[in-house]
């Protein structure tokens, strides 16, 4: 089972950073995939990054790609989305999620567990 709470999300200024993480309670951490989607108001919710189970495998969106960072520790069973040069427009919850197969990284239906989210708003 895993079970996923995300923090570090915030208030921020354009041009600023934040590192959210995504902490599992559960067993099976390390046998997943972890991803990173992000919802603005009004907008679908999109990928944002996604890393393979030994952190050595990882993807971008276009969109944020050379700004973030997604990176984890297995020992902690927790995942990381390092944020820099933020804009207005990455304003949105961000939620982590795990994936059994890194290959469906970009399909939201295919992965296996949610987080609740976290707000992150840069202004202008």
């Amino acid at each position: 089972q895993v079970q996923l709470v995300e923090s570090g999300g915030g208030l921020v200024q354009a041009g600023g950073s934040l590192r959210l993480s995504c902490a599992d309670s559960g067993r099976t951490f390390s046998s997943y995939a972890m991803g990173w989607f992000r919802q603005a108001p009004g907008k679908e919710r999109e990928f944002v990054a996604a890393i393979s189970w030994s952190g050595g495998i990882t993807y971008y969106a276009d969109s944020v790609k050379g700004r973030f960072t997604i990176s984890r520790d297995n020992a902690k069973n927790t995942v990381y989305l390092q944020m820099n040069s933020l804009k207005p427009e990455d304003t949105a919850i961000y939620y982590c999620a795990a994936v059994f197969e890194l290959s469906y990284y970009r399909i939201q239906g295919r992965y296996d567990y949610w987080g609740q989210g976290t707000q992150v708003t840069v202004s202008s």
